[in-house]
């Protein structure tokens, strides 16, 4: 070997080396190197004897510098900042591994090396590349908008697997969260210039994971059916294709067995508990199977029930008789929930803010009964030290302030703050949630009451056209400002237009007139209507009736739910018969109103009057809402004077009812119940446009004044024996409603509940039940033909021209009648080949003036419709009156754009 000598072999320190090394020692010639102290042997191998090796000692090695490679982006010094690594440490294999773990562990770099040339350390690093952007694909059940803003990575940030991993899982976790279990989600990364990447998430969304089936095991007493009903998680079947709880949630599932203690509690069963609930997802992963398993227990009834009151103005034994259970009743935790809470308001009611209501159970196992003390702890009455209001930008203060029904320095009461609640509620000009919250205040006895409001929009443009099965076409429009300057006062203006009616209206109302609870408001209108009958099924307007007036009105309260309300009112009727109803009767010339063709009833109507009407209202109303009120009454009961100038005199009186209940588990019932008479005086008789009308819509089951007084006017023809017979179709004949001078009507309707994915589509049937009558209406006179005097009376068209029939011969020998208004020729001259049109001989007969109750039966739907409000009902009539007009089938539909 000739004694050469080689330097040891430089020790290099990778990421990937980190697990295992080996040190290769170069042995060349007899002298090792690499750091080590040379050992002298023998040159001539074969003289010399070779002497025993010495001891391999490691010589510790000094770094000289620390040099960094690879960097792009980053610093060398910030680099070297990570680590722990500095020039004139020695240099281990322990320190070099260290470098490494805290080099990985800032996220920055995708691989990293050290390696030692005596004394000289050089780190290279490759770094992680910077996000571009952030794509998603495939997801269309939850938009970009919802996915983005939960996961971690974003643009501009340094790319990690760690992260891309956990971004993954979130995402997965937000589609398991809308019940799809199947989804997956796929991260790819394309690489860009200057070390940039875009990463893209392919997402699968799947189907949506149903709940296909509940078992409950463990149940004796009660039916899965029952059991099912009770949760909120239902299970897929095509009767629930419209609900959202057939999906799987975890949240829900923990609900549920809320929800089935409750029940069991409630049913007296005390000891119940859910042993285990398993969710067991399919293989396919498309469903999922729940399993309860449940312990029901012994059912227990209430033992001694009792009041320990420790305040000194409740009587312990005045409370307990009148506790709403007794001593054998099956045990019910919602009654003792309800209980603790009433007891909570009625001593909020006497000032006791922060009394303490506690149960305490006795539960005795062995005769299954459940003793019961209800104790009120002491506490000290409360004062309402402040009332702040807070977040109200446009309405000013003393809008809330004036609804509290608590000020500063009174005692505490519930009820006022209660009432206090939904009259702000009510004023409709903030969030639906609001409450009154409270607080502690500057002593033991002092309360501080807080308003924390959120304004909402109260101003209203509306523009809609719909169809209704009474009037056709319908258009309307409409401007509302229900918080005007931010002083609670509402101001309006409306027009409406259908083929039978329009009106425009103007309106402003302040409910507290100069800052004293006094009401004052007034309505400027025009109303235009047009009547009509039917003839050969047809509708043909028999008067017009215009009215122009205006109404004031002032309110006071005469106690938290009762109000007076006076008004006066003004109104300008003119009521017009077509051209068709007029001739020259007298033969001098002046058309006259013709009751051959009319009817007297009509003729009677027309003309130009004025009405001075004075009115008062008194009224009571509790209802929790003003637009869907599910629970409450209200009651009011209103008199009007016609005849305080003018030239209408009468007296007219109106009543009316409603209470609703929540009954059987969110069904609504309600009973509603209106009356009214109105009377003539001073030698004048009701006229035709003041009397009452009944029929759809107050009365479904029944066509638009289809109910009440009325005249036929029924055709006479030949019976073909010689003889003459009047027709009864009611297609045939001319049906005109007269109205009645009192009238009574009715309604019991349950509103049935359906689930949620029914409810968020705002479907909401009921069932129903009508009664009413107009009645007692002075018997019109009545006339038939022959017409008087043997006169014939010529038929005229909607413009007052006479009609004559045209016979022309056709060229193949048949004949074409036609009705025509001129009696001459194109020529001038007279047209022998027409006819004069002569009204058919009739009968007039007066029906339908009977207080026999009409009842009518149904189902209809509300129906709040991407496209507008649709109201349809089906209705049947179970008792009539000869006359009366049924209806089966009615429907309501509009638009909003």
């Amino acid at each position: 070997m000739n004694g050469r000598k080689m330097r040891g072999d430089n020790m290099t320190t990778t990421g990937s080396a980190i697990a295992g090394r080996r040190l290769a020692l170069a042995l060349m010639g007899g002298t090792i190197l690499a750091g080590m102290p040379a050992v002298a042997v023998a040159q001539d191998a074969e003289t010399a004897t070779e002497a025993p090796a010495a001891p391999v000692v490691a010589q510790p090695q000094i770094i000289r510098s620390i040099t960094i490679t690879g960097s792009q982006r980053l610093e060398p010094n910030t680099i070297l900042s990570y680590i722990r690594l500095r020039a004139g440490q020695e240099y281990s294999q322990a320190a070099a591994d260290a470098a490494l773990k805290d080099l990985y562990a800032t996220e920055l770099f995708s691989n990293a090396s050290v390696r030692n040339e005596n004394g000289n350390v050089i780190i290279e690093v490759d770094e992680n590349p910077v996000i571009n952007r952030i794509i998603l694909e495939g997801n269309k059940r939850i938009k970009n908008d919802k996915i983005l803003p939960e996961i971690k990575l974003s643009p501009r940030q340094i790319f990690t697997r760690s992260k891309v991993r956990a971004d993954v899982a979130r995402i997965i976790e937000l589609y398991k969260r809308q019940g799809r279990f199947a989804a997956t989600v796929e991260p790819k990364m394309v690489q860009l210039s200057q070390n940039r990447v875009d990463i893209v998430f392919e997402i699968s969304e799947g189907p949506k994971s149903k709940v296909r089936q509940i078992n409950i095991i463990g149940n004796e007493v009660f039916s899965d059916g029952k059991l099912r009903g009770e949760m909120v998680t239902k299970q897929a079947r095509f009767t629930t294709f419209l609900s959202s709880n057939t999906s799987y949630d975890p949240d829900r599932l923990a609900f549920d067995q809320q929800k089935l203690r409750q029940f069991y509690l409630t049913e007296g069963y005390a000891d119940f508990r859910v042993v285990s609930a398993v969710a067991e997802l399919t293989p396919d992963k498309k469903d999922f199977i729940i399993t309860y398993v449940v312990e029901e227990g012994e059912r227990y009834n209430f033992g001694n029930v009792e009041v320990d009151s420790q305040i000194r103005d409740f009587n312990s034994d005045a409370l307990a008789s009148n506790l709403p259970m007794e001593s054998g009743d099956p045990y019910d935790a919602k009654l003792v929930e309800d209980t603790v809470e009433q007891l909570s308001e009625l001593a909020g009611s006497f000032g006791y803010a922060f009394a303490d209501v506690q149960p305490r159970f006795g539960r005795n196992k062995e005769d299954l009964t459940m003793d019961l003390t209800f104790i009120l702890n002491e506490a000290p009455r409360v004062y309402v030290e402040r009332v702040d209001v807070n977040g109200n930008t446009l309405t000013q203060d003393k809008v809330l302030r004036r609804e509290f029904r608590v000020s500063e320095g009174d005692a505490f009461s519930t009820i006022g703050i209660n009432r206090t609640t939904n009259r702000i509620k009510s004023l409709g000009f903030f969030q639906e949630n609001f409450e009154v919250e409270q607080r502690e205040g500057s002593q033991p006895d002092r309360i501080i009451l807080e308003a924390n409001i959120q304004e909402q929009p109260t101003g209203e443009l509306q523009l809609s056209a719909g169809f209704s099965s009474i009037e056709s076409f319908i258009l309307s429009a409409s401007i509302r400002q229900r918080n005007f300057r931010g002083r609670g006062q509402t101001i309006g203006a409306g027009i409406n237009y259908s083929r039978f009616s329009r009106s425009f209206n103007v309106s402003f109302t302040e409910p507290y007139l100069f800052d004293r609870n006094i009401s004052t408001g007034i309505d400027i209108y025009r109303r235009d209507f047009n009547n009509f009958g039917f003839n050969n099924n047809n509708r043909v307007n028999s008067y017009e009736q215009s009215t122009t007036g205006f109404s004031v009105r002032v309110g006071v309260p005469l106690s938290e739910f009762m109000s007076l309300v006076g008004s006066y009112t003004f109104n300008i009727d003119d009521v017009t018969l077509g051209n068709r109803f007029f001739r020259d009767i007298n033969g001098d010339g002046t058309q006259t109103c013709d009751p051959i063709q009319a009817g007297r009833f009509l003729c009677d109507a027309i003309g130009k009057r004025t009405s001075s009407i004075l009115g008062a209202t008194l009224s009571f109303n509790n209802l929790n809402s003003r637009f869907r009120p599910t629970r409450g009454e209200s009651v009011s009961l209103s008199a009007e004077v016609a005849g305080l100038g003018g030239s209408v005199k009468y007296a007219r009186m109106r009543a009316s009812a409603a209470k609703y209940w929540n009954v059987f588990d969110n069904f609504i019932f309600s009973v509603t119940a209106e009356g009214g008479w109105i009377k003539g005086y001073g030698g004048d008789n009701v006229q035709l446009t003041d009397r009452f009308f009944l029929g759809e819509p107050q009365i479904r089951g029944f066509d638009i004044r289809g109910v009440g007084p009325r005249v036929f006017r029924q055709p006479i023809i030949s019976d073909g024996n010689g003889g003459s017979i009047a027709l009864t179709d009611r297609d045939q004949i001319q049906d005109d409603a007269i109205g009645g001078r009192s009238f009574y009507r009715g309604r019991a309707e349950l509103e049935i509940p359906l689930g949620s994915g029914a409810q968020e589509l705002g479907l909401r049937p009921s069932i129903f039940m009508d009664v009413g009558a107009v009645f007692n209406v002075e018997r019109p006179q009545l006339l038939s033909s022959p017409f008087p005097n043997g006169t014939s009376v010529p038929v005229r068209d909607n413009d007052g021209n006479e009609l004559f029939r045209q016979t022309v011969t056709n060229a193949d020998g048949s004949t074409t009648v036609t009705n025509v208004t001129s009696p001459t020729a194109p020529d001038g001259s007279a047209n022998t080949a027409l006819t004069q049109v002569i009204a058919s001989p009739f009968q007039e007969v007066f029906l339908g003036d009977s207080s026999k109750p009409r009842v009518t039966i149904g189902v209809g739907v509300n129906w709040n419709s991407p496209f507008g409000p649709f109201r349809i009902d089906f209705a049947h009539a179970l008792s009539t009156v000869e006359g009366d007009d049924t209806k089966k089938f009615s429907f309501n539909v509009g638009t909003q754009f």
